[in-house]
């Protein structure tokens, strides 16, 4: 085993992609860059700044490959192909650019030296230039230089063509290659993983995917087959993530580790298979049922997919082919309140093992629902735990769930909510009272948006309610279609004056509602228990403000309360914003200065869990984007910051959703 250092130009590497003499192996993820990263890397070559190496694998197995997102390729090759391990992104991207594939329209301003995507903008504007027509072979130098001085450009001649030249000698720019020689697939993996790392922890999930196509080669092919179909079936978020990790957790009986690893290299083809025909059992056991149970006819309205793992292990693990009632409403029931729960907003897979335990017990609902502490009690939803939940909070999910159970549709056009098509509209929600309508100094961003105020209607009924108060719109709509999104009749409730009103009485409606969905599939075994709220968090409250922006020394304000709890405190802006990218991007800690204290961010498992006052507030990083992003839209100016007085917290912590702050 050796590795070779040699140099190729960009020219070269891009035609032996297209020739087919440069594959990718299966253990590669999918093409993911956006347009914007197409323009810097064009821009850095350019300039002339490092844009780093590839790493290759010279192999004589002739791994199981994937498709570049490329034109083009697909020849059969005239020589041994190199496997790309490093460098995807940007090579693939350097291809589409080369060769004017549509996603890669990268335009170039002769005078400013600007790459950027093709816009409407650039596309009116005669002085920028389209990258692949200058790349173009054929291309002539004289005619693109006469289209920009006739476009009034105030460069001379020789500049523009100097520039344009520059652009066309990008082609004989040079890659530094390394080729890894004699190298066997297992090893290849490990290497893979461990280079695509970036400088993080290593993800158990790529760990486990790199073994599991080293193991069972052809395995990605057969998991991107089962995603594509229920895709199809409106499932998107059963993608080749979710199978590799319910297959794993099939095989092992346990959520991911650094274990898992080595334990998957040890697995025979036959237990994989196994657990393969498992996963697919239960998915198409599962799936069914929350379609024709919860009317829950595609994926994206899931606050998490994990929540599915357990159930697919159960339903796939059962014998026979009909599932008894008992059985089937267990199922939802534990479903509905793991959400609530937010059973996996922390420490995914130490969930995840203890879940799938559960469901090889002798009665597996049962167990299920001991792991919630709620297997000697009937848990209810009070209208104190929805009040100040927002569209980030697993309530948000529950009232599309009692919206479709009550029949309800889009005002005025009597669309379906959830439509089961292949082209899925995305689902919408609105506001019934305005925002327009609603007295700023009255009633707090947190009231605004409170999920009492939400209703999921499409953007051409919002744009007919068009920032009139319900009193107004109302009188086009029928009861029938107010009580089908639990809107409260009472007259007076309609008027801005008593909005505050309005959510209480609409707080209880959902909450009936959701209690009533919570009793159709309530074991019967709970029957005699004691009443017991559903949601461990309710009457906690951590609300966010926002007050300048990431430029000019932005603070976050944290103001946290409930039962024997009033706690306030800020940290920097920019240094939550910078905690919050390092872990979303490359799974990295940092910390945060909160009340005057250094507070760790740590990544556990897939959770970002940041201890803010009396709360450890958990999620995934992309679950605090979205928080994050929601207060900037409302942000305020810092001239506007509270005097605050802060003092750090030493009492007891408890674990608050990131998704349930106001």
């Amino acid at each position: 085993m050796h590795v070779d250092r040699i140099e190729r130009s960009i020219g070269k590497l891009i035609d032996e992609i297209s020739d087919a003499e440069i594959l990718l192996p299966e253990i590669q993820r999918e093409y993911v860059w956006k347009p914007t990263q197409v323009a810097k890397l064009m821009d850095s070559i350019y300039r002339g700044y490092p844009f780093g190496s590839l790493l290759f694998w010279e192999t004589d197995e002739a791994p199981e490959t994937r498709a570049m997102s490329v034109n083009g390729a697909g020849a059969e090759p005239t020589k041994p192909p190199l496997f790309l391990l490093d460098g995807q992104q940007r090579l693939t991207s350097l291809h589409r650019v080369f060769t004017d594939h549509p996603d890669a329209q990268v335009v170039f301003h002769v005078e400013n030296q600007k790459f950027q995507n093709q816009s409407a903008a650039t596309g009116r504007d005669p002085k920028w230039v389209k990258v692949s027509d200058v790349l173009n072979p054929k291309a002539s130098m004289l005619r693109l230089t006469q289209r920009l001085l006739d476009a009034c450009s105030a460069l001379a001649d020789h500049e523009i063509e100097e520039r344009l030249s520059k652009i066309k000698a990008l082609r004989d720019r040079r890659f530094v290659m390394e080729v890894l020689k004699g190298f066997p697939y297992e090893e290849v993996a490990e290497i893979f993983v461990r280079v695509n790392s970036g400088g993080r922890r290593l993800g158990t999930l790529d760990l486990a995917m790199a073994t599991l196509s080293t193991r069972w080669k052809g395995v990605l092919t057969q998991l991107q087959s089962e995603s594509e179909h229920w895709l199809r079936e409106g499932y998107g978020g059963i993608d080749v993530n979710f199978l590799s990790r319910a297959l794993a957790g099939v095989v092992l009986g346990r959520g991911l580790s650094i274990w898992s690893h080595s334990k998957l290299r040890q697995t025979r083809d036959d237990e994989l298979e196994r657990g393969w025909k498992v996963v697919q059992r239960g998915l198409r056991r599962l799936i069914p049922l929350l379609q024709s149970r919860l009317g829950l006819t595609r994926s994206d309205p899931l606050p998490s997919m994990i929540v599915l793992i357990p159930l697919v292990v159960l339903l796939g693990e059962r014998s026979g082919d009909d599932l008894d009632q008992d059985t089937s409403n267990g199922v939802v029931y534990w479903l509905l309140l793991a959400t609530i729960r937010t059973r996996y907003s922390g420490s995914t897979d130490t969930r995840l093992s203890q879940d799938i335990r559960a469901v090889r017990q002798d009665d597996p609902i049962r167990s299920l629902l001991e792991g919630l502490d709620i297997d000697t009690s009937r848990a209810e939803v009070t209208e104190r735990a929805l009040r100040g939940r927002t569209k980030e909070s697993p309530y948000f999910f529950l009232s599309l769930l009692v919206s479709l159970a009550n029949g309800a549709r889009d005002w005025w056009s009597g669309a379906e909510l959830l439509p089961p098509t292949d082209e899925l509209p995305k689902l919408e929600h609105h506001h019934v009272h305005p925002p327009a309508t609603l007295d700023s100094t009255r009633f707090d961003k947190a009231m605004v948006n409170d999920l009492a105020n939400l209703v999921f209607i499409s953007t051409q009924a919002s744009k007919r309610i068009s920032g009139r108060s319900p009193r107004e719109y109302f009188a086009s709509l029928s009861e029938a279609d107010l009580r089908a999104h639990l809107i409260p009749l009472d007259d007076a409730l309609h008027d801005t004056e008593n909005y505050a009103r309005f959510l209480n009485a609409r707080r209880a409606l959902l909450a009936e509602a959701m209690n009533a969905l919570l009793e159709r599939f309530r074991p019967s075994f709970l029957d005699e228990g004691p009443a017991e709220n559903a949601d461990p968090s309710a009457g906690l409250a951590l609300d966010l403000a926002l007050y300048g922006t990431l430029r000019d020394g932005g603070r976050i304000g944290f103001s946290a309360s409930g039962e024997g709890i009033s706690w306030a405190g800020w940290a920097a802006m920019a240094e939550l914003d910078s905690a919050i990218e390092s872990a979303r991007v490359a799974g990295l800690d940092s910390d945060v200065t909160i009340a005057g204290e250094s507070m760790p961010v740590e990544m556990i498992e897939e959770s970002l869990q940041v201890p803010i006052g009396p709360f450890l507030v958990t999620g995934t990083p992309e679950e605090w984007r979205a928080v994050f992003d929601r207060e900037l839209e409302t942000a305020r100016p810092l001239s506007a910051f509270p005097t605050m007085e802060t003092k750090q917290w030493h009492g007891e912590v408890t674990k608050f959703p990131v998704t349930s702050t106001d």
